[in-house]
């Protein structure tokens, strides 16, 4: 049983204005497996009084770039160092499943490099040449902290989420608080102990779990700078308009409905393993997956036929098994959800291929959705426009390439997409012509140096490498 009794605000451990304790269940079997403090509006006060003092104070932000580089590259190494128990510590508290969760960790030192990397390399401060050569002026142009940032992020992926935020707004002289999930009260307890071992300043960093009330306290709070934001559209049209009232700089990363686009001359048996991991990571909890799967009428039933044949040869259970691919929901009010679109979509006339609504045997005890794959979908159906956020596929016909970009761009989201062809250069083409953030070729790795975020409603803004460290500053420009 893990306890945290107290809460992590401005670099020490304090005690909470409310000290009662909340029962953190497993998703496997729903038994406690930790208990920890929740903060209130009084604790938000706290933090972000200990953010502003530090921040005014320039315990952090007037500390040299490299000094900076220094701290955060201590933090990474710390958390290398604990990568096993941070990702045994995901999966008992969000029912991730262990390769997951430790592929992970190793994601994680890819894209703490790739912003430390950029820091080293980044513009802080440039002088201009005039454009007028009879200017005898010149522009100092620097990159300046925005000040405090408000960093809110959901319980599906809460490592990842945190740093993506957290190490960009302290690498560029931030002050911020983290606003974490119930659920991940554990990992992101252990997250501020590793934080607390880095060396930051006093008052610079604060970690809260807090309810959605809270969180909504935080991001209206007169002297918070700057909103960064990851979770669902609905909750980010909130913060958007709560920072347009306050004139708060903001990014949002939100939702997806992600397209996987199988071309014609595609190779089936390979672009449906890729939907492993690219439509089923992390138990289908993602932004980033891809459910739409998008095949030529020509070739149709082979690609709902390996899809079936995929969907169910995964291992489905304990996410501490190392053998189980997909784990319980986060927790039930998330598994009724999920199977609601499944009986959805059958309401709606698509034809199940494999699972349905049904709890996968054996496991009633815990938050357990039947991996599921739907034909025969239609793009006017629910089940192809809203997001599930579960192990569930739709794979929808197109007649031929214009066709299947339209559809694929037939989406109130942005956020992601595959291609898949023998022809890399064709794909490429193809790709281009997608609206959306991200689109992997083949099943190609995403990247951490390049930007990351969506179009449409999937997100204003950009995160990872030397964009994203850019969206917490400022420009000032200082002319002699």
């Amino acid at each position: 049983m893990i306890t945290y009794g107290r809460l992590f605000i401005g670099g020490s451990w304090v005690e909470p204005s409310d000290p009662a304790l909340l029962d953190i269940a497993s998703p496997h079997d729903r038994s406690v497996v930790g208990r920890a403090v929740q903060a209130r509006p009084a604790d938000v006060d706290r933090a972000v009084a200990a953010a502003r003092a530090s921040f005014d104070a320039g315990t952090w932000r007037l500390v040299p770039p490299a000094e900076r580089i220094a701290v955060l590259r201590r933090f990474n190494a710390l958390r290398e160092e604990h990568a096993e128990p941070i990702a045994r510590l995901i999966s008992l508290e969000s029912g991730s499943p262990g390769w997951f969760t430790r592929a992970g960790q190793r994601g994680l030192s890819c894209q703490a490099n790739a912003y430390l990397k950029a820091a080293e390399e980044f513009a802080w401060e440039e002088t201009l040449v005039p454009s007028d050569r009879a200017s005898t002026a010149r522009s100092v142009v620097r990159r300046e902290a925005v000040g405090v940032v408000a960093a809110v992020i959901p319980w599906n992926s809460p490592f990842s989420s945190a740093t993506s935020k957290l190490i960009p707004a302290l690498l560029t002289g931030n002050s911020a608080v983290l606003k974490v999930s119930p659920e991940n009260s554990l990992s992101t307890g252990f997250l501020a102990e590793l934080l607390e071992r880095s060396g930051l300043p006093e008052g610079v960093v604060s970690v809260l779990p807090a309810d959605r009330e809270t969180s909504e306290y935080l991001i209206s709070h007169e002297d918070v700078d700057k909103i960064a934001f990851t979770g669902s559209t609905r909750a980010g049209r909130r913060i958007a308009s709560i920072a347009g009232e306050r004139l708060k700089r903001v990014s949002l990363e939100l939702g997806g409905k992600s397209a996987a686009l199988i071309l014609p001359d595609a190779d089936i048996e390979r672009a449906v393993a890729g939907v492993k991991f690219g439509s089923l990571l992390n138990n289908g909890e993602s932004c980033i997956a891809q459910t739409r799967i998008l095949a030529p009428r020509g070739r149709y039933e082979e690609v709902v036929a390996g899809l079936k044949g995929l969907v169910e040869s995964l291992r489905v259970g304990d996410p501490g098994d190392p053998d189980t691919f997909i784990g319980p929901m986060i927790h039930p009010e998330h598994q009724e959800r999920v199977r609601g679109y499944i009986e959805l979509g059958i309401e709606e006339g698509a034809r199940l291929v494999t699972g349905g609504p049904q709890v996968p045997a054996g496991l009633e005890r815990g938050n357990y959705v039947t991996p599921t794959v739907f034909a025969d979908v239609d793009t006017s159906m629910r089940i192809a426009q809203e997001e599930i956020f579960g192990p569930v596929l739709v794979v929808i016909p197109y007649d031929d390439e214009d066709d299947a970009v339209r559809i694929a761009n037939d989406s109130e989201y942005g956020l992601s997409g595959g291609v898949w062809s023998t022809d890399e250069e064709h794909a490429l083409a193809v790709a281009r012509r997608i609206r959306t953030g991200t689109v992997t070729v083949n099943g190609a790795s995403v990247g951490f140096d390049g930007p990351f975020g969506g179009f449409k409603a999937s997100g204003i803004g950009r995160e990872y490498g030397a964009v994203g460290l850019g969206t917490y500053t400022e420009y000032q420009t200082i002319t002699v």
